[in-house]
């Protein structure tokens, strides 16, 4: 089981989820956060001194089993590739345990 966290441009949000249904991956949890990477924000002036801002970014997290990791991946990198800077980043971390609280179930059965 393995857990995936993309962090993407919010422009591009609708065509990981499109490209994750094309893959079978249905089970996606959508955030709105604030960052900044290589971008390295913008910079601005308050009150006199320089301040980098922070960019709006989209987090796409799911779960998934080891079957659908490298389709999954595979989905969200080129449905946000443009080769420019900020096009995001995918982590992939192990996941030791999934609950599915309604029917007690666990483990792989429980991801869906």
């Amino acid at each position: 089981m393995k857990y995936i966290i993309a962090i993407i441009q919010p422009h591009k949000l609708e065509e990981v989820k499109a490209a994750l249904e094309a893959v079978e991956v249905h089970l996606i949890t959508v955030s709105n956060v604030l960052g900044r990477g290589r971008q390295k924000g913008f910079t601005e002036v308050y009150r006199g001194s320089r301040e980098v801002g922070l960019l709006k970014k989209i987090k796409v997290e799911t779960a998934v089993n080891e079957d659908f990791l490298e389709s999954a991946v595979n989905a969200i990198e080129t449905s946000c590739r443009t080769g420019k800077p900020g096009d995001g980043k995918i982590f992939v971390i192990d996941m030791a345990e999934c609950v599915r609280i309604g029917t007690g179930e666990r483990g792989p059965v429980a991801i869906g």
